[in-house]
């Protein structure tokens, strides 16, 4: 049985949610990264396709992984990480609610959030 919302070409699928992860290298660095489907991505890293930050630099371990809501949002939170010191993305990678907490501070309008 179909529902209306089958066949109404109005209706757009639920886009799948970004994530942002972080991934520790064997030099100890951090590196921060976001995608639809971490595990997908997190194994094209480990084989050495993708990002050239990681390449070469395993073995790899995925820290902490957490939804962003839309790509634009991800990409916020990403560059956010990104400018803070080793010190507060360690506090990040500690876990999964670590890193959802401070996703939370990212304001949605103006990509402003809180230190970690």
């Amino acid at each position: 049985m179909s529902t209306p919302d089958d066949k109404d070409p109005q209706v757009q699928p639920e886009a799948a949610p970004w994530w942002v992860y972080l991934v520790r290298r064997s030099d100890n660095a951090i590196y921060t990264g976001i995608a639809t489907d971490v595990e997908r991505r997190f194994t094209e890293h480990r084989e050495g396709r993708g990002a050239k930050a990681l390449r070469g630099r395993g073995p790899l371990v995925l820290l902490a992984s957490s939804a962003a809501g839309d790509r634009s949002r991800a990409q916020r939170v990403e560059t956010r990480i990104k400018r803070l010191s080793k010190t507060a993305k360690e506090r990040l990678a500690a876990s999964d609610e670590r890193l959802t907490e401070f996703i939370e501070t990212i304001d949605d309008e103006k990509g402003d959030g809180g230190a970690a």
